[in-house]
This record gives structure tokens, sequence and C-alpha cells, in this order.
């Protein structure tokens, strides 16, 4: 920030500095999510869905698309690894044919409630330096940043 102020003087260089920090904490704490579920030959996306999948139950590809911020093409190749892999199965909707359901398979659902243990403990690790407050005051901030671009609060 100081470099800027002294070449362009005229110039308020401090969102940069907020973004470039939300940046390079987004990269870090990838890493460190990525790190722990390698430990269980698992994706950061494959987790996403099983995840997903383990709290809300059932979900249409449709429905999956949205909650990974990812095209139908990237969800469907997605779905392909996971039937593969036996961690979900895919159905048509009884109640809608034009409609595909995903579900966990028991060994998915195994799976899930084996990692999410440890992940909230390595989540809890990854904030560890900050306090409840601190943590509040974030969260807040985020949440608000994310619905003024546009994101659906949650």
């Amino acid at each position: 920030m100081a470099q800027w102020n002294v070449e362009r003087p005229d110039l308020d260089p401090s969102p940069m500095g907020v973004i470039g920090r939300i940046q390079r904490a987004s990269r870090l704490l990838e890493k460190g999510l990525s790190e722990y579920f390698a430990g269980f030959d698992l994706q950061l996306w494959e987790f996403d869905i099983l995840g997903t999948l383990r709290r809300a139950g059932p979900q249409t590809a449709g429905t999956l698309t949205g909650a990974a911020m990812v095209t139908s093409g990237a969800i469907t190749n997605r779905i392909d690894r996971l039937v593969a892999r036996g961690y979900v199965t895919r159905e048509v909707d009884p109640e809608n044919r034009r409609s595909v359901v995903i579900d966990l398979t028991p060994e998915g659902r195994e799976l899930v409630d084996e990692v999410v243990t440890g992940h909230v403990a390595n989540e809890e690790r990854l904030l560890g330096m900050l306090g409840d407050g601190e943590r509040e005051m974030l969260a807040g901030g985020l949440r608000k940043l994310l619905v003024g671009l546009g994101d659906v609060p949650g």
C-alpha cells in the first residue's frame, strides 16, 4: 500500500489491501482443508457434495449445481466420479422423470460421518488465532460482503 501511495498519491489503494488479504486467506484456508481431505483420498469438492447430501438429504443435480457454483456439465462430471467411487447413487426422480436425484450410498454416508468430526477440528485449528468475538465480526462482515456481491444469504 505504501508503494502505491508513493507512486500514485491520487489513488486510495485500501480496497486492494482488503481484497488481497481475502484472496490470500482463501488460498491458505483451501490449502489447509485440502491437506486434511487428502488423508481420506478426497478432494475438497468431493467432500462439499458428500457433506451437502449428508446434511440436506437427497438432492437433484440442479440443486447441487447451484450449491457448488459450477456448470451443469461440471456437476455431471463430479457426480459421475462420485458414483464410480461408490459414494453416491443417481436415480430418476419418480415424481419428475426429467430430474435426477443424487443420494449417498451407505459407504458415502459412512465416509462423511468419519471425515466430518476431524474436518470441524481442522477448521477450528485454522481459525484458532481468532477469538469468539473476532469470529462473529468476521462472519458478519463477510456475510455482508457476499450479499453485496449478489450471493444468497446463508
